[in-house]
């Protein structure tokens, strides 16, 4: 007999009576839907220039707010422990993110985040949904579902990114200065770094399931999906790209050798993962693309010039008599430098959400900051930036130690829970999520949160954290 609410009817009474595998097959829709929508609704800036990059945030709100009914759903169906260390690492980070948004410089910036960037508490707030509703799947196949769409979103990028390498258009990303074509790729994610993080995790995705699945279409999908990630990485001369695909090869390799000891032969799969970096290589070598002839990075024209000042003007210019930013390393080293030093004096409640670049701004320029628009002041303030390409860094700096502590904490829950679930059960699933999920700490130490990889990651953090029934792998694979 189905339960009822005092009068009311059974319809109106769905949540009462949804089931694990129901409720199960409802989240994986969220949470696969959460996959494209920063993506989709970064569709509509490039194509009508007028409209600003905060629309954005639009498809963050889309899929937060789904998952947010999905997680109250969860909590009140009772599928999570509140036993939990990281659950409760996410409210104390959500309940600090408040105390710094009333210290910040701009409440209206703490919580919706600067323009552009989206990442204020409401973004954070929607991750603790994406990770509450992950950690409530109860089933095995709606984790395959979230996986395969991961690896789609990826392709969907990789196709943009395509695109933008060949033939310059739909990107912001064209040129490293005024003078050098490089065609850099961002994808739909906005920024070549921000690809190449989402892609990291895509990769890793791709090659596990390549290295492990009995299922032969499934293998398939994952290998071209691994070729086009790892093509379109090399395209976003950056750090992050080269080292997302070495990090991805080495967790895959050892998902295939040590843990699962795979057939030897599936280990090939890894060469999907090497051989287009390569060529990508060789092609920008040819002098193909743009008017280089020869590979080098170029993160700090990318993620200081192109982006933070030419396209958001979230930052000022940056000085060559104070820093040379075709130095990858020196770029790099200079950020983190000055973010250790505002968190030394901003350490308990940090700057704000998204207002690292606050406290750097020494000038005016002569307009009037009471109706001047802020993005025009600091773009007038030279050296200024508004990222540091740590996460550490990045949430001790904007949101406090206290922010840091939590984040670690968390981080440090999950990977535990991993662990003990890798050495229970080391299915297809819990393996490359796991994989994923390490891919992401590390990745965190030259990255920074944003609204297109984060969704992603918590969302695998929080699988790592569900209990899933095992009754239901035999609906995973199909004996190739």
């Amino acid at each position: 007999m189905s339960k009822q609410l005092f009068n009311s009817s059974e319809k109106s009474n769905f949540i009462l009576n949804m089931t694990e595998e129901k409720y199960s097959q409802l989240a994986s829709y969220g949470l696969s839907l959460m996959c494209f929508t920063t993506a989709v609704f970064a569709v509509i800036p490039e194509f009508i220039d007028k409209l600003s990059y905060s629309i954005v945030s639009g498809g963050l709100a889309v899929s937060g707010v789904i998952c947010m009914i999905l997680a109250l759903i969860g909590i009140m169906k009772k599928y999570i422990d509140f036993r939990n260390l990281s659950l409760w690492g996410f409210v104390f980070m959500i309940i600090w993110g408040i105390i710094s948004l009333i210290n910040s410089y701009s409440v209206s910036v703490s919580f919706y985040g600067f323009s552009g960037r989206g990442e204020g508490l409401l973004a954070i707030i929607f991750y603790a949904g994406f990770f509450i509703t992950a950690m409530s799947v109860r089933h095995e196949k709606a984790v395959n579902i979230i996986i395969n769409s991961i690896i789609a979103s990826g392709l969907l990028h990789s196709i943009v990114g395509l695109v933008q390498v060949f033939t310059g258009k739909l990107s912001h990303y064209q040129y490293a200065s005024i003078t050098t074509k490089i065609n850099a790729s961002s994808g739909l994610a906005q920024s070549p770094v921000f690809l190449a993080m989402v892609l990291s995790l895509v990769l890793t995705a791709s090659l596990v399931t390549a290295v492990l699945t009995d299922n032969k279409k499934r293998r398939i999908f994952s290998i071209i999906s691994a070729c086009l990630c790892s093509f379109v990485m090399m395209f976003t001369y950056s750090l992050m790209g080269i080292t997302g695909i070495i990090t991805a090869l080495l967790l895959s390799a050892g998902a295939g050798i040590f843990i699962k000891k795979t057939p030897k032969i599936r280990l090939l799969a890894l060469f999907s993962g090497i051989l287009p970096a390569i060529i990508a290589v060789i092609i920008v070598n040819a002098g193909i693309i743009g008017n280089i002839s020869s590979y080098r990075l170029y993160d700090g024209h990318t993620i200081w010039w192109a982006d933070s000042y030419m396209r958001l003007s979230a930052s000022g210019n940056c000085s060559p008599d104070n820093l040379n930013l075709s130095d990858t390393v020196e770029v790099y080293k200079y950020l983190n430098n000055k973010t250790v030093d505002i968190i030394k004096k901003y350490s308990l409640t940090g700057t704000g959400e998204d207002q690292l670049v606050y406290p750097q701004l020494y000038t005016n320029g002569g307009l009037d900051p009471e109706t001047a628009d802020i993005s025009d002041i600091i773009a007038l303030n030279i050296n200024t930036f508004d990222k540091v390409y740590n996460e550490y860094l990045y949430t001790a700096g904007t949101r406090g130690i206290p922010s840091l502590i939590a984040l670690v904490l968390i981080l440090c829950s999950v990977l535990t829970a991993g662990l003990r679930k890798m050495k229970k059960s080391p299915s297809e699933n819990t393996v490359c999520t796991f994989m994923m999920f390490v891919c992401g700490i590390i990745i965190f130490f030259i990255g920074c949160s944003n609204i297109t990889f984060s969704p992603v990651f918590w969302t695998v953090s929080g699988l790592l954290m569900s209990s899933c029934s095992e009754k239901s792998n035999l609906l995973l694979t199909k004996k190739a």
